[in-house]
């Protein structure tokens, strides 16, 4: 034993078991949240049960959403309990705008015959506002005439949600673009006109001129209003659709208010398969609704992807000239070694002192400053003195900087000496050495370092909550209106979203499977990277093994 502790076997043994530990952990945390992320997606069973509250028999519908044992104290007899455990079920019940909640524990003990069977032909309804429903078809109301549904009125039903459908496609054109575009020109003018009335530079002439620019654009609004208007009639009179839920109540949905409709317990595997990758391309391009608790993350991925390329294109000059001039240039000293010294302990600091730093400097310093001397026209209302995109990248890249910085010293300390003074040998100057031999070789050690900054951008919160994320952005950060790329927007955030729904969501267990689903997401794009990253390092090894050769 003395002689296997003199060997070190026991360091080694050691490390493989923490080794093995850290595996354990992340693939069973990434294969929870796979898990549960990927199940949000799948269609459900509803199963009907029949409680015996107090006397009193109810009969409820609904998903099975968790189940849980709770431990109880039973009468065996008049002296003596014992202690049992009873399963208690989380069911997703639905019909918010009729029960004022979306979920409800039960009891196994006050199941009717302790009887759970599927529901026969219970149909879901997602909608826009109140949640899903769940409830058997009963009729359509449509013109004035109540249609019963059966096989045969199901196309009816079908084509009815299509035309209601495409009226909300053409809705959602006309208010975010076309309007949207209407407004924007409008306010420009706006702000181009007072700041011609700020300059003494507003003649009759212009005037005139603006006055028509804007009768025009208010005639372009007021002929969109008018279509609209006919839009949102036209969608009003695609019908009803009534539902008779549990209890034989009947609730009336309008068409127009139903995103889409299935039977779970009906459909086959295919049917099932369909509607999985059909909810996944739905959370992917839609906009979140219900406080974020339903709905898609399409902004959130179009604010995260723009941050984190608006954050690339800033680090990436910075570091690489900054590695560049330390390794190069700069003369060993005392202050090099501070400035060294100073950029590995920029990796450290808490990311939250980054964003308290970019409120400070970027947005009430350098941002109010560009307003008193580019936007004072715009005063009291900031255009760059406020949190925006411009700022949540610049500050994620001095929070990634130094990521980039190492990784490009360490590239430039192993491209060979020998190969500089060969450059400097055949009459190249030194910038020119560095330019055309030493950086080129050093690429692949600067995008490795690039697509790690990339990664911990992408999943930052704290900085970004006070330099320009918000809960729910109003526009994108990106649209059809020049300049294209609007810098002094607030945009949405993957992490931000999962803090937000996990954390302030008013549903929590509605909320619950969306946060699973939105860090599935974030966490296939780092993983994405990193794995870019790894791939680059190994061509970085194989270019050094043939120059060493």
């Amino acid at each position: 034993m003395k002689e296997w502790f003199k060997k070190g076997e026991h360091w080694v043994w050691f490390s493989a078991s923490a080794v093995s530990v850290s595996v354990i952990l992340v693939v069973g945390l990434i294969s929870m949240i796979t898990y549960k992320g990927l199940i949000h997606f799948w269609p459900h069973q509803v199963y009907t049960f029949q409680l015996n509250t107090n006397g009193h028999i109810e009969t409820i519908v609904g998903e099975i959403y968790q189940e849980k044992f709770k431990k109880v104290l039973v009468q065996v007899d008049e002296k003596t309990s014992e202690e049992k455990k009873i399963v208690q079920h989380l069911l997703k019940v639905g019909n918010r705008d009729v029960y004022g909640i979306d979920f409800r524990w039960i009891s196994s003990a006050d199941i009717v015959n302790k009887e759970m069977r599927l529901a026969k032909k219970v149909v879901v309804v997602e909608r826009y506002e109140w949640g899903n429903s769940y409830g058997n078809l009963h009729s359509i109301k449509h013109n004035g005439e109540e249609i019963k549904i059966n096989d045969s009125y199901m196309p009816r039903l079908n084509d009815l949600l299509t035309a209601s459908h495409g009226i909300h496609k053409e809705i959602n054109h006309i208010e975010k673009i076309i309007i949207g575009g209407i407004n924007n020109k409008i306010e420009k003018l706006r702000l181009e006109q007072k700041k011609l009335e700020l300059d003494n530079e507003f003649p009759q002439e212009i005037e005139k001129n603006f006055i028509l620019q804007k009768k025009q654009l208010n005639l372009d609004f007021m002929d969109q209003q008018k279509e609209l208007d006919a839009l949102y009639k036209k969608n009003n009179e695609t019908g009803e659709l009534i539902l008779t839920i549990a209890g034989d109540k009947k609730i009336y949905i309008p068409i127009k208010n139903i995103i889409k409709l299935w039977q779970p317990n009906e459909m086959s595997f295919i049917g099932d398969i369909a509607y999985f990758f059909s909810s996944i391309a739905s959370f992917l391009i839609d906009d979140p609704r219900e406080a974020n608790t339903e709905g898609g993350v399409f902004p959130a991925i179009i604010g995260t992807i723009t941050m984190v390329v608006l954050m690339a294109m800033f680090v990436m000059p910075m570091g690489v000239i900054a590695a560049i001039y330390m390794s190069e240039y700069a003369k060993e000293g005392i202050i090099l070694r501070i400035v060294r010294i100073s950029v590995n302990n920029l990796a450290g600091v808490p990311s939250i002192v980054f964003g308290i730093f970019g409120l400070g400097f970027f947005v009430y310093i350098l941002g109010a400053s560009i307003d008193e001397m580019f936007y004072e026209y715009a005063l009291p209302n900031p255009t760059f003195g406020t949190p925006a995109l411009l700022w949540a990248s610049l500050t994620m890249a001095l929070l990634t900087l130094p990521v980039v910085i190492v990784s490009t010293q360490e590239g430039l300390s192993r491209v060979p000496i020998a190969l500089r003074e060969g450059g400097l040998a055949l009459g190249a100057t030194k910038s020119e050495t560095i330019m055309k031999i030493v950086l080129p070789m050093t690429l692949p050690a600067i995008m490795t370092g690039l697509i790690l900054a990339v990664a911990r951008a992408a999943g930052e919160v704290a900085p970004l909550m006070l330099v320009g994320v918000v809960k729910l952005a109003p526009e994108l950060p990106i649209d059809f209106n020049a300049p294209f790329i609007h810098l002094d927007r607030k945009f949405m955030h993957l992490g931000f979203h999962i803090y937000d729904v996990g954390f302030q969501s008013p549903n929590v267990e509605a909320s619950q499977p969306l946060v699973y689903a939105t860090s599935l997401l974030l966490i296939i794009i780092i993983v994405s990277l990193n794995l870019g990253a790894i791939s680059i390092r190994n061509r970085l090894r194989e270019q050094y093994k043939s120059l060493s050769h």
